[in-house]
């Protein structure tokens, strides 16, 4: 079971590839606010309606400062259909490794239908613009979540 970050952490830093195979890292993202959200699976019901209401809400987060890259295990081939199938503006990166995964506690096991099984816990990790864990938030559920962020970050 990989640990889970705390408020005042180092963010681990990650570059992975997007669904047009371009390398995406946390690095570049220094000097602002970044939503990292981790999904099980691209083109799933739950993930797909997270992806969609970051997409929708994706100006007034950019607004406000934050950018967000959402992290899955799948390749950059099958985000790039997710992205296309349903109109996503977010970025979506891949971790089929699930190095960065595991360094951000969002891999492990969880409970899924009452038994244990090993898989991505869905995770939103809101990391500030010098690199540290400002929120961390885990096994959040894909329906409310953004609005839930929204609020709980006072945009």
């Amino acid at each position: 079971m990989s640990e889970r970050l705390q408020p005042g952490d180092t963010a681990p830093d990650f570059t992975l590839p997007d669904a047009d195979g371009n390398e995406v890292s946390l690095a570049s993202h220094r000097g602002r606010k970044v939503i990292v959200y981790f999904y099980p699976a691209a083109l799933t019901p739950g993930c797909t309606k997270q992806a969609c209401d970051f997409t929708d809400n994706l100006a007034l987060l950019a607004e406000a400062g934050y950018d967000v890259i959402g992290v899955s295990p799948d390749k950059p081939e099958k985000l790039a259909k997710f992205r296309e199938q349903e109109s996503l503006k977010v970025t979506l990166v891949g971790d089929p490794s699930k190095e960065t995964l595991a360094a951000y506690g969002a891999f492990g096991e969880k409970k899924l239908y009452g038994k244990t099984v090993t898989g991505v816990i869905r995770s939103t990790v809101v990391v500030d613009e010098e690199g540290k864990v400002e929120r961390a938030f885990y096994n959040v559920k894909a329906t409310g979540h953004v609005a839930k962020i929204i609020k709980d970050l006072g945009i």
